[in-house]
């Protein structure tokens, strides 16, 4: 039996937090209840909705926590570009943090659309957020 634990997309989510909580550690001290707390938050987000959608045993529910593991990653690439134009972040920890995210964005997408048919779509809307790439 696979677990959470087994997806890749996981093992680099998870591979993410430490960096973030690495890097954020940098950040001006004034950050710490700022832009640091939130990345923080949106990467451990990330790694807990891929298994918590896994432990559901359901398909609909996993794709449904993918879902939001996928929204809380485009709310990672927003704070790291905002670390990064503040120069919180220096260029090689931007980089790592930037190319990572976006691997694990690849590999979320890749993920939902083999569980769904092929499709980018929350099953637990309508049809019209479909999102084609």
């Amino acid at each position: 039996m696979t677990t959470h634990k087994d997806l890749n997309v996981w093992k680099k989510s998870m591979n993410m937090v430490i960096l973030t909580y690495r890097l954020t550690g940098q950040f001006p001290k004034e950050e710490l209840f700022g832009l640091s707390s939130q990345m923080r938050r949106a990467a451990v987000s990330i790694p807990s909705n891929i298994a918590e959608g896994h432990g559901r045993n359901s398909d609909k529910e996993l794709i449904r926590f993918l879902f939001i593991s996928l929204g809380s990653a485009s709310e990672l690439e927003t704070q790291i570009l905002l670390s990064n134009k503040l120069d919180f972040l220096k260029e090689e920890g931007f980089n790592q943090l930037n190319e990572l995210n976006n691997e694990i964005i690849r590999m979320l997408v890749a993920l939902i659309r083999s569980k769904n048919n092929g499709q980018l779509v929350n099953l637990n809307t309508d049809n019209s957020n479909t999102v084609t790439e």
